[in-house]
């Protein structure tokens, strides 16, 4: 759900300033700008708790510095399936639910 709300904000805020750049200020982008920097810290633990639920460190978010290939192999990890029992992180937040 946090990245869906995250792409449909983003989009919003794209238009926003797509406008704006039209009718005031030329090549601004300062909504979509500020938005990110504002969002990037609890981006960043989002995916962390969702590392650890598949059983993975949060270091793994590092990848994401790496160019194309990391991104991919972050995704990969981020859609798999939780872990179905404890795990050193905690509980399974499905099997708790």
């Amino acid at each position: 759900m946090f990245s869906l709300m995250n792409f449909i904000f983003m989009v919003v805020l794209g238009i926003l300033d797509a406008v704006l750049d039209f009718y005031l200020i030329e090549g601004m982008g300062i909504l979509v700008g500020l938005y990110i920097f504002l969002i990037i810290i609890p981006s960043l633990s989002v995916t962390v708790r969702r590392l650890h639920d598949t059983g993975k460190s949060g270091l793994w978010v590092l990848l994401s510095l790496i160019p194309i290939i990391g991104a991919i192999v972050l995704l990969v990890f981020t859609v798999q399936d939780s872990v179905p029992s404890e795990n050193e992180y905690g509980l399974n937040p499905i099997a708790v639910a």
